[in-house]
């Protein structure tokens, strides 16, 4: 069993919504960037709730994650993506992609 199959939901839990709480917070870090650096961003998270409910939209998990619709959380805090970021971005993907 690995470590993190030990891991209480519970706790698990708190610790997913504290990352969330984080995320709201930290509205200058933006998706783009967190794909370049992690692979992953809010909306994949967002994905990632849906998926694992079942029945929420990605546009009602989006909501959770954001605090707000995501078309709001857009309009009011993400830039234009710069070729340097897009670049980052793709090049995560890709090793993404290379560990699946």
């Amino acid at each position: 069993m690995d470590d993190l199959d030990r891991l209480d939901d519970a706790i698990a839990a708190k610790a997913f919504r504290r990352l969330i709480r984080h995320l709201r917070h930290r509205k200058d870090a933006e998706n783009i960037d967190l794909m370049g650096l992690t692979g992953f961003c809010r909306n994949c998270l967002a994905d990632w709730v849906a998926e694992a409910d079942g029945q929420l939209s990605k546009d009602e998990a989006r909501r959770i994650i954001y605090g707000m619709p995501f078309s709001e959380w857009k309009a009011n805090h993400q830039g234009v993506a710069s070729e340097e970021q897009l670049a980052r971005m793709e090049a995560s993907l890709a090793r993404n992609a290379a560990g699946a």
